[in-house]
C-alpha cells in the first residue's frame, strides 16, 4: 500500500525512539513495502479513518508492527510502532 503523507507528531517520533528504538525510516520503509500485511485493527470513532496495524520486514531484518490511522486523502497517521510479537509474528508468516 502506497501513501500519499505520512503524517508525524514530534511526541511519537520521541516515544518511538526512547521506548520501542525504533526511527521513522524502519517505520516509513514497513509501511511502502509490498509485502507488508494491512490489518484494520479497529474501527476509527471518526468516520473512514479506522486504525490499522501494519506488519513487515525493514531491509535489515527486523520485523515490526506499525499502528497507524488511515486518514482521508490516503494519508497514514502514525501513531505507534514496536518490534513484532510472537503472535504477529506467526500472523505474518503466513501471509
Amino acid at each position: 500500500m502506497t501513501f500519499e503523507e505520512i503524517i508525524w507528531l514530534d511526541y511519537i517520533v520521541d516515544k518511538l525512539a526512547w521506548k520501542h528504538h525504533t526511527v521513522p525510516a524502519e517505520v516509513e520503509e514497513v509501511l511502502e513495502s509490498r509485502r507488508t500485511l494491512h490489518l484494520r485493527n479497529q474501527k476509527g470513532k471518526i468516520e473512514d479513518e479506522d486504525v490499522y496495524n501494519a506488519l513487515g520486514r525493514t531491509e535489515f531484518g527486523r520485523y515490526l508492527s506499525v499502528f497507524y490511522i488511515k486518514k482521508m486523502g490516503n494519508r497514514a497517521l502514525i501513531i505507534s510502532a514496536r518490534d513484532m510479537n510472537d503472535k504477529e509474528r506467526t500472523r505474518y508468516g503466513k501471509k
